[in-house]
């Protein structure tokens, strides 16, 4: 099966963290046919380089810029228009990929070919692979998927494999949270989920992300989008009411008990 990545970087990214993130998608076991890279607005000399660097070893870079920042969904929308395949995997630039990440999902679409979306487990770590802080667990099946996205995000983004055909046909990435929207309406436009249940992927956590994700603008936005959950008919009244009570409070506590949480309670 022919492959796309999709990528978006902004000027804000490390240099030496974007090389280790296309490293391990350009040193697969199944190695991808192409990969787009979207400049989301104007970026360092230093980052420029490092893509051109890649690009002139890896011809299959090609690289779309966009005037200025648009943000990340708007960004991959754009991205998508690009990608020449129907299959898509997502990547950020500070992420690593574990080697045979591709391999094990493609063979998932070749296995089961309704199935629209794939994802896994991923690794949280901080400095180095070797200091693994936690796993993000997901279920494995369609039905346990549905169940669990209506209290949380059923699929890590960040190791996504998708079908571009379905995310179009979902509308692609929109408002907040982009990726958790989208799985929702893809849910309810009748795709089908699966989460292979092994970490395919390292993903660079640190506690500033934490901090970061406190505050009235995220619990606002939160209580926007569980809303508009309830409007697609992903729950009812009880479960709104629930999800709402719980994320607003644990985007208003202090800093190091939403760290406590997010470490202890919200993964394994």
């Amino acid at each position: 099966m022919m492959l796309s990545v999709l990528i978006s970087i902004y000027y804000k990214e490390n240099k030496n963290y974007l090389s280790q993130a296309l490293d391990s998608i350009l040193t697969q076991t199944v190695r991808p046919d192409e990969v787009i890279l979207v400049k989301d607005g104007e970026l360092t000399e230093e980052l420029d380089n490092v893509i051109e660097e890649y690009k002139t070893k890896y011809p299959i870079i090609r690289t779309l810029s966009l005037s200025t920042n648009q943000g990340l969904g708007k960004a991959l929308n754009e991205g998508l228009k690009h990608c020449s395949y129907n299959l898509v995997a997502r990547m950020d630039t500070d992420d690593i990929a574990k080697p045979d990440r591709f391999e094990k999902q493609i063979k998932v679409f070749e296995k089961f070919p309704d199935i629209d979306i794939c994802s896994a487990w991923i690794e949280e770590f901080e400095d180095t692979t070797n200091n693994i802080l936690s796993v993000k667990k997901l279920p494995e099946t369609h039905s346990e998927i549905i169940r669990y996205a209506r209290h949380r995000c059923p699929v890590n983004h960040p190791v996504v494999m998708y079908k571009k055909e379905a995310v179009l046909q979902a509308g692609g990435y929109e408002g907040f949270p982009e990726d958790y929207r989208l799985w929702v309406k893809m849910l309810k436009n009748g795709s089908h989920f699966y989460n292979i249940q092994e970490s395919l992927l390292y993903f660079r956590f640190s506690r500033n992300m934490i901090k970061r994700r406190g505050g009235w603008k995220y619990a606002i936005a939160d209580m926007k989008s569980q809303i508009d959950f309830y409007k697609l008919k992903l729950f009812g009244i009880p479960t709104l009411i629930y999800n709402i009570l719980v994320r607003v409070a644990i985007r208003l506590i202090p800093n190091n008990i939403r760290y406590f949480i997010y470490q202890n309670m919200l993964r394994k």
